[in-house]
């Protein structure tokens, strides 16, 4: 009768001097500064448009819908044309365009974390907070590109800037700052809440009355006095004003300075705030 031998089979241990000098043979890459690090993220963010081109849909159809059915549904009401409205409301309706798409950095972040990405780029030996700054980047060129989309419309709808095309390019750059800012409240809400349409439902809550609430419809003087109140401390009637004063030729310096410090001043609170959860969150 032959016996089986049971005894369970050892393993030889490692070399571990061996296995270090191996790893330690070759040249590690140099890594990232902050700068280059926040570059890749956004270029990874821009590449999900190559993958789902769909994404388009908000910064080039969308504007064009809000632009379009606004400028037909209240031009002659209120200005008593299309064209003569377009020049009041272009402006307007391009800090709407861009500001309302501004919520799809909170829903992006947002998957990566119920997909799971979220924690493998939190391990990667880079500056901790170029991941969300890349992000917010990537997604300026996309602001970029409905800007044009925008402005093209209005051009072929017969909107002449009386500032030329400095003052397009001002006010174009003026807004891309404070979409920026902005979107450090959608990073902090994808932080926080649990899932992408928890986002998007808190970031319309948001902005509905942020835009609305404002003079990139009709001048305020045509409000109530409590409305007026109200709307003169909104910040998004400052950038409106600045944007359109700008394109004009026709801009305070008291509403690009306030334009500039709320954008600051976002920044300096929803930045660190964010990066607290950002890297407590479990």
């Amino acid at each position: 009768m032959t016996t089986v031998d049971t005894a369970p089979t050892r393993l030889a241990a490692p070399d571990t001097a061996a296995v270090l000098a191996a790893l330690g043979s070759g040249e590690r890459p140099r890594p990232q500064g902050p700068l280059a690090a926040s570059a890749t993220f956004g270029w990874r963010t821009l590449l999900r448009i190559k993958h789902v081109p769909e994404q388009l849909f908000d910064v080039t159809v969308f504007p064009v819908m809000l632009t379009l059915i606004f400028t037909y549904l209240f031009g002659g009401a209120l200005a008593g044309s299309v064209e003569a409205y377009v020049q009041f409301f272009l402006p307007g309706i391009l800090v709407q365009s861009i500001l309302m798409i501004t919520m799809y950095t909170g829903v992006a972040l947002n998957t990566d974390i119920e997909k799971g990405v979220f924690d493998r780029i939190r391990s990667l030996p880079v500056w901790r907070p170029s991941a969300l700054v890349g992000a917010l980047l990537g997604d300026v060129v996309r602001f970029t590109l409905a800007s044009v989309v925008v402005l093209g419309l209005g051009v072929a709808l017969g909107l002449r800037p009386r500032g030329g095309v400095p003052g397009v390019l001002a006010a174009v750059g003026l807004l891309l700052v404070f979409a920026f800012a902005l979107g450090w409240i959608w990073t902090y809400l994808a932080l926080r809440l649990r899932t992408p349409q928890a986002v998007m439902g808190w970031s319309m809550m948001v902005l509905m009355p942020l835009t609305f609430g404002s003079n990139i419809f009709v001048d305020p003087a045509t409000m109530p006095g409590w409305l007026q109140s109200v709307v003169e401390v909104n910040p998004v009637s400052h950038l409106v004003s600045a944007v359109r004063g700008l394109v004009h030729g026709e801009v305070a310096g008291s509403d690009v300075v306030g334009v500039l410090v709320w954008a600051a001043a976002l920044v300096a609170v929803l930045g660190p705030l964010t990066m607290r959860r950002y890297r407590d969150r479990a």
